[in-house]
């Protein structure tokens, strides 16, 4: 959470004036409110308002910007005890995890297999900001021995999930990201070029920032990252360092594997001002279930467009999805599944073809695309305007985007851009 802190009263009464609220009150009440928010587990901010800062949040207030979000001041947000002696709070000592009989390995797999998710949270936490990966993978074979090899999976994806993403860097919290690429046959893609298309594609929410290494990064090497090598790396991304436990792939590496992963840095700069919480409540979690908003349809259509640009002007590349980077492997294993099934689609469009030839006799075949309401309709004819059948494909089977199919369609069929012999 991020808590404004006025320094004085000319400051306070470029955003108030009138003086309303005692420069004394607003002061004492930010300190009542971040020794609670800190009581709670909470990570105040703070963000230092100078004169120049008010007038620009009050002028974006007069221009219809404004809210409470308008407040947000990314160049002056401060972090750890630096912001909390700025308002005049003293810094909480750090918290240990509570011990147990047992070794670490021991009370860490207990905590796993209790329901208390923030003891689990804080214990491991603690294990990987010490480097202690002996002691982590000793807590993933005594789960394996006695809950089972699913168990084990399950608290190494949550180890390296943790590890993955911290509260550092400028936002305050920062992660790893990888965006996997299915990488044509012959010739590897220029990934600083893919990675700076991408960026400039607009399939980013305001409230992200994405730095992308111009680097191929194999995924066999990211699954194999312990947690505290994830951890070493999102601390190294942080300080414009080249990550020493991720070197970059070799051509050759990559072009045997079929996968290259850009690697990136986020920057999450959605973090609630007191002043939203005040006046509308705490965020409601997330629905997952929920409709997609027209912001997420908007950056969704984004990356389709991009999508289909890249395989066009990359070779052929398919770029899969911005995840996680403990997600990067079941990112691939899940487009390797639909691959499948959108080859068959291919199969498909094939014999469809090949049956209206059939039925064309002599006559050359032609076919009209068309694509519509997420799917792709399409309809034979012969070149003299003889109409053959017509298919109706759902836009999920497709391995592009329906309006990106022409692409592969020409290398199947001749397509046209209306029906034969029509005016």
């Amino acid at each position: 959470m991020v808590l404004t802190h006025d320094p004085d009263a000319e400051t306070l009464d470029l955003m108030r004036p009138g003086g309303a609220v005692p420069l004394a009150v607003l002061q004492e009440a930010n300190r009542a409110v971040a020794a609670e928010m800190l009581r709670q587990g909470v990570v105040v901010l703070v963000q230092q308002a100078d004169r120049a800062a008010a007038r620009r949040w009050r002028d974006a207030w007069q221009d219809g910007a404004g809210g409470p979000a308008a407040r947000r001041d990314r160049s002056r947000l401060l972090h750890g005890t630096e912001a909390l002696r700025r308002i005049g709070v003293e810094a909480p000592a750090p918290s240990r995890p509570e011990k147990g009989a047992g070794t670490p390995a021991d009370r860490l797999v207990r905590l796993f297999a209790s329901e208390d998710g923030a003891a689990f949270e804080a214990c491991a936490e603690a294990l990987i900001a010490q480097g202690r990966d002996g002691v982590l993978e000793q807590a993933v074979r005594k789960v394996a021995q006695r809950h089972g090899e699913e168990a084990a999976e399950d608290l190494s994806l949550e180890l390296l999930a943790l590890a993955e993403a911290a509260p550092v860097g400028p936002s305050g919290w920062a992660g790893l990201v990888s965006l996997p690429v299915a990488l044509p046959p012959d010739a590897l893609p220029d990934p600083a070029a893919l990675a700076e298309s991408f960026l400039a594609c607009g399939a980013l929410p305001e409230a992200a920032s994405l730095h992308l290494l111009p680097h191929w990064y194999m995924p066999e090497a990211i699954a194999t990252l312990t947690p505290v090598e994830a951890r070493q790396t999102l601390l190294a991304l942080v300080a414009g360092e080249a990550p020493a436990a991720l070197p970059p792939a070799a051509p050759e590496a990559l072009a045997q594997g079929g996968f290259g992963v850009l690697l990136g840095l986020q920057l999450d700069w959605d973090v609630p001002l007191w002043e939203e919480i005040a006046e509308a409540g705490l965020p409601e979690p997330a629905d997952e279930d929920a409709p997609p908003t027209p912001e997420e349809a908007a950056l969704a259509e984004a990356f389709d467009r991009w999508r289909g640009m890249a395989f066009q002007a990359f070779g052929g590349c398919v770029p899969l999805a911005l995840v996680p980077l403990s997600e990067t492997g079941a990112e691939i294993a899940d487009f390797l599944e639909e691959a499948g099934e959108q080859s068959s689609v291919l199969r498909e469009i094939q014999d469809f073809v090949a049956v209206a030839r059939q039925e064309a006799l002599e006559e050359e075949v032609v076919c009209l695309p068309r694509a519509e309401e997420g799917q792709l309709h399409l309809t034979l004819y012969t070149r003299s305007g003889r109409l053959l059948d017509e298919i109706t494909l759902e836009a999920e089977r497709l391995p592009l985007p329906a309006t990106e199919m022409p692409a592969l369609l020409e290398a199947i069929v001749p397509l046209v851009s209306r029906p034969p012999g029509s005016a």
